[in-house]
């Protein structure tokens, strides 16, 4: 099912319309008491009067545009989370978190040059490795079936993957392993797009290199 959510936005357009009619019969009390109480002998010029009513007609153009636009940037938000619905449903490929749930997830690997052994490495919520395996040195597809050193599944969870590039016994690096996730659903909050994966992880979408067909 497709899950589109927005976030950070109010479901309702701010009713400033009526604020600025109250504004302006506010106004319009104030000038009136002001021409009442005014010295006889040294009354306000006119030009003070159209020069109030031009700036408070001023400031009520302003607080309009202001509406205008925050309704067609509301406008644009919606037809950027249209666009987000045809990601709901495939596969993102990210370095985040995978979950492991008995089905085999698929790695894509790049070991350092110059590697002649190369070993995937998988750590479990805590940071422990949950187990180790040699992998081939060459960049590439890799299906991870979620195996401890015994040969046993591992416990269904979330797990962080990393693989080790050696050159016999000097290590060359440890570089975190892009994986292939079921985008569930889509979130656009105020920091951008956030795409929930399946086991409830969660990436933002400019951490995604590569979609997909589910």
């Amino acid at each position: 099912m497709t899950a589109i959510t927005s976030l950070g936005t109010s479901p309702q357009t701010p009713k400033t319309s009526g604020a600025i009619t109250s504004d302006f019969t506010t106004f319009l009390k104030m000038l009136t008491t002001q021409m009442q109480n005014q010295d006889p002998l040294n009354p306000i010029d006119s030009t003070d009067y159209a020069t109030q009513l031009a700036t408070f007609s001023g400031v009520e153009q302003q607080v309009r545009t202001n509406t205008l636009l925050a309704d067609l940037g509301q406008q644009f938000g919606l037809l950027g989370m249209a666009q987000l619905a045809g990601w709901v449903g495939q596969e993102a490929r990210s370095a985040g978190p995978v979950w492991m749930g008995g089905t085999p997830v698929s790695l894509q690997l790049e070991p350092a040059k110059g590697a002649t052994r190369a070993m995937l490495v998988a750590r479990d919520a805590a940071g422990n490795v949950a187990t180790r395996e040699e992998v081939p040195v060459t960049a590439g597809a890799y299906q991870w079936l979620g195996g401890n050193m015994a040969g046993d599944p591992l416990p269904t969870g979330q797990y962080r993957l990393t693989v080790e590039s050696w050159n016999g016994d000097k290590q060359l690096a440890t570089n975190p392993v892009q994986t292939y996730a079921r985008i569930t659903e889509a979130r656009n909050g105020p920091d951008g797009v956030t795409l929930l994966l399946e086991g409830g992880i969660s990436v933002k979408a400019t951490e995604v290199t590569a979609l997909r067909a589910g």
